[in-house]
């Protein structure tokens, strides 16, 4: 069997890894031809191999269903400060926030999915969170560790540890050790003041 020929359209070319919003990053497999309704329409396939689906987008639908190329090194670097950053949970009902992460999830915008990840991530020591809450948040780091790993060249465990690194490095996730030790020092104290 031959291989196949790079083919190119719209400044995507076939192998190339792109985002699409509403199923995150596949891979341009073939740029086919088809008729539909009398019509010669050329389209782009994309397998998305983790979710064993393959999607055709319209070559001239491209921008309008908000497909992109993949972001660059230094997106991806300013999506692992964001979730480095404080949470921001508005104090709306939980149905309004939960379609804003949706939203947000399905945007394919790197940033905005490290938003969702920062705001809905939970260490050891934080509240158990809802089963939708979880939901939405495991979407959003897979979405995100996706699209780290093809620009990173990594696996996408590799992926998330990297994505929960960063996480850690955010502000009050965790005891820090110096307030572990002033916690232990004045409950000796207190307890001598009490003797």
């Amino acid at each position: 069997m031959a291989a196949k020929k790079t083919m190119q359209r719209q400044g995507y070319k076939t192998g190339e890894f792109v985002v699409y919003p509403a199923h995150g990053v596949g891979q341009i497999v073939d740029i086919e031809q088809q008729e539909v309704a009398g019509f010669e329409l050329e389209l782009f396939v994309i397998d998305f191999a983790k979710d064993k689906m393959k999607l055709r987008v319209p070559v001239p639908k491209v921008e309008s269903v908000g497909m992109r190329k993949l972001s660059e090194t230094g997106d991806v670097e300013k999506a692992l400060k964001t979730v480095q950053g404080r949470a921001r949970i508005k104090r709306t009902m939980w149905s309004r926030r939960a379609q804003e992460y949706d939203a947000k999830i399905n945007s394919g915008d790197l940033k905005q999915i490290a938003e969702v990840v920062r705001d809905l991530f939970r260490s050891e020591n934080q509240p158990e969170q809802s089963y939708s809450e979880r939901q939405l948040y495991e979407a959003a780091l897979e979405r995100m560790a996706r699209e780290v790993s093809v620009v990173n060249k990594i696996t996408e465990t590799e992926a998330v540890l990297l994505i929960e690194e960063n996480l850690a490095k955010g502000p009050r996730r965790g005891p820090k050790p110096e307030e572990e030790a002033a916690e232990e020092t004045a409950g000796e104290n207190g307890e001598e003041a009490a003797a």
